[in-house]
């Protein structure tokens, strides 16, 4: 048990120095904001450059990976969009906000800290194969499951052109097709330039779990307990038990395959969650609260699957 608080506490430790320095007032809102933008659309795409140029796309982009863990984030996502509709009888925009709070993870901020400290460098390649396929397969979902369900809706010309303009825009997104563009194409990049983006990346992962915890402190349980419970149980438990059953029954996979991909199902839900709900207007402070409370309780739930793991 000391060995698992080892790896899960630096990691929130982190989170809760950057929360209760916002708490403080060492550092204002938009302050963190501006950490947190250098972290996510500069550092980690630096990052995640990085580690696709030298990935074996062949070996780590595999089927027996990512179906399970994509299952398990579509049943997720299906579950909470059924239980906000059925059980809590919001419209049909505000039910696929809040089935992306079921669907959304923060595989990077969180997760990929998690995978390294727990099982090593060689696991995150895992971790970098599930996270290169998210942002695409979260944002059609979601955009197309929200076009097609609100009244106001855009249609399928219009939809098309919002899913390209979100997945395309996002400069994680940019970083992921670069490092593929580098990867495939065998383009050698220039020791300067690879020392230079090594150097930010190193920055990335602890300004960004920082940023995380000082921008935890605006958001409140404003509303929709039932909810927010909903999707704290279907993100930290039902999705993660879904990747669990289908890679180790299914897919047969060994443990250095199986671990990292169902501790990345583990995960809270990210901050684009809250993005999404307010691109629509939808369901913001159910929204805000699920990643809010989910990131709490996932000290516990991550801690609990990584001695499940062992």
């Amino acid at each position: 048990m000391l060995q698992i608080l080892q790896i899960v506490l630096p990691v929130f430790l982190v989170i809760g120095a950057g929360y209760f320095a916002a708490y403080f007032k060492f550092f204002t809102e938009d302050q963190a904001s501006a950490m947190m933008r250098f972290a996510t659309q500069f550092a980690i795409p630096c990052l995640l450059f990085n580690a696709l140029v030298n990935l074996d796309l062949a070996k780590e982009f595999h089927p027996n990976i990512l179906v399970p863990f994509y299952v398990g984030a579509f049943f997720s996502f299906a579950v909470v969009w059924l239980g906000a509709g059925l059980i809590f009888k919001h419209t049909p925009g505000a039910r696929v906000a809040i089935g992306f709070a079921g669907l959304f993870s923060n595989l990077v901020l969180i997760g990929l800290s998690i995978i390294e400290l727990a099982y090593g460098m060689e696991a995150s390649k895992t971790a970098i194969a599930i996270i290169a396929m998210h942002a695409p397969f979260c944002y059609i979902l979601g955009i197309v499951s929200m076009e097609f369900s609100r009244a106001d809706g855009l249609g399928l010309g219009e939809t098309l052109k919002s899913v390209v303009k979100q997945v395309f825009s996002n400069t994680l997104m940019i970083g992921i097709m670069l490092g593929f563009i580098v990867n495939l194409g065998q383009i050698a990049v220039p020791v300067s330039i690879s020392t230079a983006l090594n150097l930010i990346a190193t920055s990335a992962l602890p300004v960004a779990l920082f940023s995380l915890g000082a921008l935890l402190i605006s958001y409140r349980l404003r509303s929709g307990i039932g909810e927010v419970s909903m999707v704290s149980v279907s993100k930290l438990i039902l999705h993660p038990v879904i990747a669990y059953l289908i890679g180790r029954f299914v897919f047969d996979l060994p443990p250095e395959l199986l671990n990292p991909m169902v501790i990345m199902a583990a995960m809270p839900p990210g901050m684009n969650v809250y993005i999404f709900a307010n691109i629509y207007d939808r369901a913001k402070g159910i929204a805000a609260s699920s990643i809010l409370v989910s990131t709490v309780l996932s000290v516990v739930t991550i801690s609990v699957w990584l001695v499940i793991l062992e």
